[in-house]
């Protein structure tokens, strides 16, 4: 007796790499002790929130109390966190966004729903890079679209332009980008960018549906040594931004995201309203209204970067003592390693046997590689270094 959609037991059956290791951590840390396991499987921010949040959330005890202080809001977000972020994302984006271009989300995920149900029919093609983050394809699909990912250009990561332009059919109706990457670190650079969105206009010019182009920036503000992030809405009209407050908040489960649509893209209004009305319609309804206010008043606040930095370098020290080969990440908190050996499955496997946790890149649709979030204690990323050694001479013992 068939009991679910078919569609969703293929989903099952290729479930993320990402909640297995993290629940495979779960049991093991059970069995020898949390101590003893060095769990690098889960992006989940462990930074505690600016030291203002717990001000702001006393103040919300307050107004929750009163009448509508937990009721619901416009859709598309409270009006006020609407006009912040426009201003916020105005500068960013070096664009006149206002709060008519702005929909506030359940996260960056659910802006990304949101908006593959307004714009896809089915049998629509969605195009990005590879590696990247595996639930893209869930999220297209729900809706009948179909993921294409074209390899990316090792050791850095810059999307392969001349493939990508190459696989574009008539039915490919979005690009998707992940700059700061998950999972390779990488920032795409101005001239990646640029070229991108002359792409995206060139293609539109010949065609009546629209070929969007959308960055997922939820680790936009993770850049390090200097590293600068571009803005994307000045290189097409066709180009939307995604984001979220969960990691530089750390407010990833209060689940406040935003989509912001380009404001010299043709019909923008028709679009943010489709997108509001499909964030409704979902089930989302609207994003959580204590965690608006709270993002909102914490707009110019942030997590301490410093404790990541030292974290990715004290990474990079552990990789580079065990003879594990990287390209340093210049932003968001992974690392996207070589698997010795080549077979990224393998290694995971001779790590899990040292009690450490890493996710195969064939997760992220790029085998041969691994991936480590860097978000631990530096206490976890030092002791897991024998682990790392361990397994290397293992591999290198079974060849």
């Amino acid at each position: 007796m068939q009991m679910i959609a078919s569609g969703i037991q293929k989903q099952m059956a290729g479930a993320s790499w990402i909640r297995r290791m993290f629940e495979t951590g779960l049991e093991l840390k059970k069995q020898v002790g949390a101590e003893n396991v060095y769990d690098f499987s889960l992006g989940n921010p462990d930074i505690p929130p600016p030291a203002l949040a717990r001000e702001v959330l006393l103040g919300l005890a307050e107004s929750a109390a009163q009448p509508l202080g937990l009721g619901y809001c416009p859709n598309a977000g409270l009006p006020a966190f609407r006009e912040a972020l426009a201003v916020a994302l105005a500068k960013q984006q070096q664009a006149p966004v206002k709060a008519a271009h702005v929909v506030v989300t359940c996260g960056a995920a659910g802006a990304l729903t949101s908006f593959f149900r307004a714009v896809l029919e089915p049998g629509d093609e969605v195009l990005c890079p590879a590696p990247y983050f595996v639930e893209y394809g869930a999220y297209c699909g729900h809706f009948g679209g179909v993921l294409t990912p074209v390899p990316a250009l090792p050791p850095d990561f810059q999307p392969d332009l001349a493939a990508m332009e190459a696989a574009i059919t008539d039915k490919t109706r979005v690009i998707i980008i992940n700059s700061p990457n998950n999972p390779t670190g990488c920032i795409y650079s101005q001239e990646t960018l640029s070229r991108l969105g002359a792409l995206v206009d060139r293609v539109n010019a010949t065609r009546a549906r629209a070929l969007f182009l959308v960055s997922d920036e939820p680790y936009r503000f993770l850049a390090y040594d200097g590293a600068v992030v571009p803005p994307i809405l000045p290189i097409s009209p066709f180009t939307l931004v995604l984001g979220s407050f969960s990691k530089s908040l750390s407010l990833a489960g209060e689940r406040i995201g935003y989509l912001v649509a380009n404001p010299a893209m043709p019909d923008v209004e028709l679009l943010v309203n489709a997108v509001t009305m499909t964030n409704r319609t979902l089930g989302f309804v609207n994003a959580p209204v204590l965690g608006q206010r709270l993002a909102m008043a914490l707009l110019d606040e942030g997590v301490d970067l410093a404790v990541y930095n030292r974290r990715r370098k004290a990474m990079a020290a552990v990789l580079t003592a065990a003879g594990i080969r990287f390209a340093m990440p210049k932003g968001a908190f992974y690392f996207f390693a070589e698997a010795p050996g080549g077979d990224d499955q393998a290694f995971v496997r001779a790590l899990l046997a040292q009690n450490v946790l890493a996710v195969p890149g064939s997760g992220f649709g790029f085998p041969g590689y691994f991936r480590l979030s860097f978000s631990v204690d530096e206490a976890v990323i030092a002791k897991s270094a024998n682990g790392f050694k361990a397994a290397v001479e293992n591999v290198k013992k079974s060849r």
